[in-house]
């Protein structure tokens, strides 16, 4: 029961979401990452002096 549940749920998914709105997601995850622990990095940097 809940295999094929999850199966319908993952293929209405895929056709609710675009391919482009997917790597759209995807890229503003990256960039908001790397300015995450690019300011941690700076900060700690900056930090020890």
């Amino acid at each position: 029961m809940f295999e094929s549940l999850d199966d319908t749920i993952r293929a209405d998914e895929h056709k609710a979401v675009s391919t482009r709105e997917r790597a759209i997601k995807w890229i503003i995850g990256a960039i908001i990452t790397v300015a995450v622990f690019g300011g941690l990095y700076l900060s700690v940097h900056l930090l020890e002096g």
